[in-house]
């Protein structure tokens, strides 16, 4: 596993407690030592990881092995048949999208893939969505609609597109598009921030009734590095660039851009996917259950409601 900056002193303690382990196998001398060590493992742990920077988080987020769309379908779904393309271009990989059974239910799930490996970044393209990703997802939005299947989006993106070729076929467009579309689909939209939401690559499939965030994703109109760039001239001032730009779940939640916070283990969903795995299951059928009583009506103008008020305004 990839080792993060921050985490340098408690590998170093991982390192000595397995050394100690192997060396001394059930010797009554070194136990006690041992106990101690991961004693003092547990508390450092604690200190680092309840001190993390807004840029830390940033690279936890970023972390490779994090899980992607890909594992929570797989680890959270109890069947899920994909359908590809836009019926206009071509099949987007860095969409994935299809029907799924959560706990049971019939939901229209449709995230974001970066990739795990170097050849499955490049077939997802790195999760840099093209202008038929986009409506790729739109047409499996109102197909939900059509047969009142509530959807779940997962955004975990640096951006859309932005070469030439994706504005030539209109991305812009296409974004707007699905914001018009998802303010007023007449069925539940579940979204769960579970990496990096960026930019309008995010906000293209992230316009829901309840919008979630994992503890260590982020969530902004652009990336540090690119508000470094803008700001300062200087992308290495992306430390600055993060904390000034209050991308983190809790500044988040209290500026009344999300509506919720999902735990994830100590030092990052990396560390017990499966722990993540449950909780993010759970409140997926949380808020089916809260949802699904409400009319599509009172449900669609809700919706407008909680994006129209976000910012403030001055006279």
């Amino acid at each position: 596993m990839e080792n993060l900056p921050h985490e340098k002193q408690i590998n170093e303690y991982v390192k000595t407690i397995d050394h100690l382990k192997k060396q001394n196998q059930n010797n009554p001398i070194f136990n006690a030592e041992i106990r101690r060590l991961e004693q003092k493992l547990d508390k450092l742990k604690e200190k680092v990881y309840s001190g993390l920077t807004p840029w830390e988080r940033v690279q936890i987020c970023r972390h490779p092995n994090r899980p992607h769309t890909i594992d929570y379908i797989k680890n959270i779904c109890e069947s899920f048949i994909e359908l590809a393309g836009d019926r206009h271009y071509s099949d987007d990989h860095a969409i994935i999208g299809g029907l799924a059974r959560i706990g049971g239910v019939k939901f229209m799930l449709i995230g974001q893939e970066k990739g795990s490996d170097t050849e499955s970044r490049v077939y997802h393209n790195f999760g840099a969505v093209n202008p038929e990703g986009f409506r790729k997802a739109r047409r499996l939005m109102l197909l939900a609609e059509k047969f009142q299947v509530p959807i779940v989006t997962f955004l975990d993106t640096k951006g859309a597109n932005p070469v030439l070729e994706a504005e030539e076929r209109g991305i812009s467009w296409a974004i707007a598009e699905n914001l018009r579309e998802m303010a007023r689909l007449k069925t539940p939209i579940i979204v769960v921030v579970i990496g990096e939401g960026c930019s309008g690559g995010a906000i293209g499939i992230g316009v829901g009734d309840v919008v979630a965030m994992l503890q260590h994703s982020y969530y902004s109109a652009i990336s540090p590095e690119g508000c470094a760039s803008i700001l300062w001239k200087d992308a290495g001032k992306k430390e600055t660039a993060s904390a000034a730009l209050r991308l983190n779940a809790e500044d988040l939640l209290k500026l009344g851009i999300v509506d919720a916070i999902i735990n994830e283990p100590l030092g990052g969903a990396h560390h017990a996917p499966e722990e993540v795995y449950h909780h993010v299951k759970k409140f997926i059928l949380e808020q089916w259950e809260l949802l699904k009583h409400i009319p599509s009506d009172i449900l669609t103008e809700q919706r407008y409601l909680k994006f129209r008020k976000m910012g403030q305004f001055a006279a």
